[in-house]
């Protein structure tokens, strides 16, 4: 199969093979395709579910599902803006 790159998508696979993270372009684009949806229910996939996180990164819920301030109810909300008021 032959396929034709954008330069971006030429210029992200050489990134990668520069920083020494892959081998080869095959490996990077085996890489990026064990990260696209598959099988039955592949098109109910969201973009946040397709988006790719860097070896070793972890997800927001793994974060926090780890974190030393589990369990003390912290409040993350945040306080409305209410602006503030200037003169015209």
């Amino acid at each position: 199969m032959t396929i034709e790159l954008k330069p971006d998508q030429e210029k992200i696979i050489r990134q990668q093979l520069a920083s020494g993270r892959y081998r080869s372009v095959d490996e990077v684009l085996d890489t990026a395709l064990s990260n696209l949806p598959h099988g039955e229910d592949s098109g109910v996939q969201t973009k946040a579910a397709v988006r790719q996180r860097r070896p070793g990164q972890k997800s927001l819920a793994q974060l926090f599902a780890e974190s030393p301030f589990k369990g003390l109810n912290l409040d993350f909300e945040r306080d409305p803006d209410t602006g503030r008021s200037i003169e015209l």
